[in-house]
């Protein structure tokens, strides 16, 4: 692949970014890098995110023979020099147009939401799959699936990658004969315009309630929110959960871009809702066991019924929580031609990866691994294992990330207070942050006297510790990390074989 100057330039000036350009000798590009250490010959630098000249003193001794910037460098003297209003945005339209538009060869759903994007992206993707004949692909926060073969699945490191690296893994999907795409997308992703110029075939909002507030992240909730709508002005239909926070600004921004009958909207029945707006699927569940939820769901209007996407199901992933997830899966997979037969046995085996995977350790409590990291997620995870062991200890061992998420850490204090009996402070992506003072800031917004607080800063110590005191009935919650196989201590991913391997050892050494 190349990309020629005069491609640049015009798509550029196409979304009103490009500012000069300074011709050196070279005009064609045999590639676009954005990380000096992986430059090559031939190839156009992007001097992004936290950069230094220095970098692109590398890129140049690497063979880069232009660079994109916000302002002219001396160090790329002899380099064909484009200056653009923002790097980011060229990025991800130049990175579009690198990769032959991999986006308008695929059907694209999106999902968003403070919460249970992963699970809904799961549920979708094995009911697209079945549907298509394994020609789905899955951009999630635990992995990334861009065709049929094993060597084609691998862990995520962001919700969203960098617009160079999901263009490329569009293009590597549209290779290996894949025609549906399901991807996370995260508020992040708009904040840094990893998604600028993508329109989604479908997009789904799940929920809104605050996080990701703080430095290096969002500044406010109103901020919060604004990235998350993005997607619905961005989406040709518009999946929303009709039970959400701020439903009538979702709503209404989705009605501004798209026309009404290509707005669906879900809800459980019966719940209170701050709106007139009718919904068109309505689910219940009667039974909610730790094995498998049931859930029914419903068709209210002609378009609904249309899909041809309600019934009966049993979904393989407890949780209450999850019978939401699951209906905008659901809703989804219809707008994708995926019919409720196509639903019925995926979603009765489904296994995600870090959420609600369970281990019974005798003599001890059951030990649960689950990815929730934020009020939001732990307070429905725990209240629903609460209600699951009313007569046991729900014993939580959980940290908090450093550098971003300032605003989980309160939320997690809050969530505590509200359904655990015991809980264990430990490390979880401390960054250039000490856990310890972290953990203060969990612990000061524990309400006094609600819940019994250690800290055990060794993860590994402290998910042994939990299992070790914990006695049958009990519920132990490993939180946070889920499948995550890496610790970020100070700029490094420190290797860590997931709190499930820990808990398997511990349960070895029990017995």
């Amino acid at each position: 692949m190349t990309l020629e100057i005069a491609t640049v330039k015009a798509i550029l000036k196409e979304h009103n970014l490009l500012v000069s350009v300074d011709e050196a000798q070279a005009t064609s590009f045999s590639g676009i890098q954005y990380d000096s250490r992986k430059v090559t010959d031939g190839d156009m630098f992007f001097c992004k995110g936290n950069f230094k000249p220095a970098y692109l003193i590398s890129a140049k001794n690497s063979g880069a023979t232009a660079y994109v910037a916000e302002q002219k460098y001396d160090e790329g003297t002899g380099m064909t020099a484009v200056i653009v209003s923002n790097v980011t945005r060229a990025l991800a339209v130049l990175s579009a147009a690198y990769y032959d538009f991999p986006q308008d060869k695929l059907f694209i759903i999106a999902i968003t939401g403070t919460k249970g994007k992963t699970s809904t992206a799961y549920f979708a993707h094995s009911i697209l799959k079945n549907h298509t004949e394994g020609k789905t692909a899955l951009f999630s926060t635990i992995d990334r699936i861009v065709g049929p073969e094993p060597e084609d699945e691998f862990k995520s490191d962001l919700t969203t990658p960098e617009s160079l690296d999901l263009f490329h893994d569009m293009r590597t999907a549209v290779d290996k004969g894949m025609k549906t795409l399901v991807m996370e997308v995260s508020s992040q992703a708009y904040l840094r315009d990893r998604v600028y110029g993508l329109k989604f075939d479908v997009g789904v909002f799940l929920n809104i309630t605050p996080d990701h507030i703080g430095r290096n992240e969002h500044k406010d909730f109103e901020d919060y929110l604004h990235c998350k709508l993005q997607l619905m002005v961005n989406s040709k239909y518009c999946v929303i959960n009709a039970e959400t926070d701020r439903f009538e600004d979702v709503y209404m921004t989705a009605k501004a871009t798209s026309q009404p009958e290509r707005i669906f909207t879900y809800a459980r029945e019966g719940a209170t809702l701050s709106s007139d707006v009718r919904t068109d699927f309505t689910f219940k569940n009667d039974q909610d066991r730790l094995d498998d939820m049931e859930i029914s769901v419903q068709a209210n209007s002609y378009r609904a019924k249309a899909l041809d996407i309600a019934g009966d199901f049993k979904v393989n992933v407890p949780g209450d929580y999850n019978q939401s997830n699951a209906t905008a899966a659901l809703i989804t997979a219809g707008l994708a031609g995926a019919k409720a037969s196509d639903a019925i046995e995926p979603l009765s085996k489904i296994v995600i990866p870090g959420r609600m995977e369970h281990l019974d350790v005798p003599n001890h409590g059951m030990v649960f691994v689950d990815y929730a990291h934020n009020y939001a997620s732990m307070k429905a995870l725990l209240r629903f294992l609460h209600g699951q062991y009313p007569d046991g200890k729900v014993i939580v061992v959980v940290g908090s990330p450093g550098d971003k998420g300032i605003s989980r850490r309160a939320g997690f204090g809050k969530a505590l207070s509200a359904h655990a009996d015991l809980a264990y402070l430990t490390t979880d992506d401390p960054g250039f942050e000490d856990p310890n003072a972290i953990n203060d800031e969990i612990e000061q917004s524990i309400t006094p006297n609600t819940v019994q607080v250690k800290r055990i800063l060794d993860r590994r110590e402290a998910i042994a510790t939990a299992i070790k005191d914990s006695k049958e009935g009990d519920v132990v919650v490993l939180a946070a990390k889920g499948d995550d196989h890496y610790q970020k201590v100070r700029g490094v991913d420190t290797p860590w074989p997931s709190d499930m391997v820990v808990a398997n050892e511990v349960k070895r050494g029990l017995e």
